[in-house]
């Protein structure tokens, strides 16, 4: 797909926001369209001097301390082009300051997609390293990211794909779970159970309809007191009862330790030991190792990785036409960092 080349192709651009979602789709990205607009004038300048195929190597450092992640949509961006790219790989924790990311090539051919590499990389690094917080406090505990419902619709994926690959154990959004090669995972809302009145006949007809290799994991804080809906439906489905979920709201003061800790001694008492319980809810780090204690078995973390804010990335020229260089402030030529790994040799 062809880059924008100049600004006049700029003023041509006409885009109406009528009937469309406002997110970039994959084509805009690839053409250079969620670029700052000054790497547009760059490109105008080293054209106009003969400069634009200029040889460069640029690095990308963290702000702060952090877990990567992007790294696999920057390559995908960056495919067909002469550039080559040396990076930590997925899931790696980086310092502040470390160079996480580095290219090299003729600098018109990926110097547009700086504004776009840098975000990719913050934003999906912002939210693996929320992951992996929550992993760390929940140990040989599941974590499942809830957070699409948080963000955008066209980065919900992005970012359930990026706590995957913080460490978090699954994803309920579809395409992001998909996109990081697994299966979504989740149980049923509270508007089911609303519509037919009951939590029993919609444990009983989950069980009943969905998939095999579907575990059956019943919410069951709708209508009654927790414990006592938990008992009431592992009563009826006994062994198929494969866990139940705890999303108690605020207003009711939310799922605590004690509520877990009560409900895994009468569920163990009544015969049930086989039920896990998987707590869901403005879960943190902090929460999770408390509600580990009491006796949860899976978290549900939402808005903990979907607000997580990105980790800044920045972007230097180190070398150009092979003689290293860099701004004021920093020093010139590559940084040592042995812990790069090659992920993408020359393409032309």
């Amino acid at each position: 797909m062809e880059q924008i080349k100049s600004l006049g192709e700029v003023a041509g651009i006409k885009i109406s926001p009528a009937g469309r979602l406002f997110s970039a789709s994959s084509e805009e990205i690839i053409r250079g369209l969620t670029t700052d607009i000054y790497f547009i004038k760059t490109r105008e300048i080293l054209t106009h001097l003969g400069l634009q195929k200029t040889p460069v190597t640029a690095e990308i450092f963290a702000g702060r301390a952090g877990i990567l992640a992007g790294v696999e949509e920057c390559k995908n961006l960056l495919a067909g082009l002469p550039v080559e790219i040396w990076s930590l790989p997925e899931g790696e924790p980086f310092a502040e300051k470390e160079v996480v990311m580095r290219l090299a090539g003729p600098y018109d051919d990926f110097g547009i997609y700086e504004t776009a590499v840098l975000g990719i990389l913050a934003s999906s690094s912002g939210w693996a390293a929320a992951a992996r917080r929550c992993k760390e406090a929940a140990g040989s505990k599941q974590v499942i990211c809830f957070g699409a419902r948080h963000v955008h619709p066209a980065v919900a994926p992005v970012m359930e794909r990026a706590a995957i690959a913080g460490g978090a154990d699954g994803a309920s959004c579809v395409l992001g779970a998909k996109l990081a090669g697994r299966e979504p995972v989740g149980t049923v809302p509270h508007a089911v159970i609303l519509i037919v009145g009951d939590t029993l006949p919609v444990a009983q007809t989950y069980q009943r309809i969905m998939p095999p290799d579907a575990p059956t994991i019943i919410l069951v804080d709708t209508f009654k007191d927790e414990v006592e809906e938990s008992l009431r439906v592992a009563a009826v489905l006994k062994e198929k009862l494969a866990g139940v979920r705890l999303d108690t709201p605020g207003e009711r003061g939310g799922v605590t330790a004690g509520l877990v800790r009560e409900l895994r001694v009468r569920l163990d008492q009544a015969g049930f030991a086989h039920v896990q319980i998987l707590v869901s809810g403005g879960l943190t780090p902090e929460r999770i190792t408390g509600l580990l204690a009491a006796g949860a078995d899976v978290f549900g973390v939402g808005s903990y990785i979907s607000g997580a804010p990105p980790i800044d990335m920045t972007m230097d020229l180190k070398e150009v036409n092979g003689r290293p260089v860099a701004k004021r402030g920093r020093i010139p030529g590559r940084t040592p960092s042995p812990r790069l790994q090659q992920v993408k040799h020359e393409t032309t």
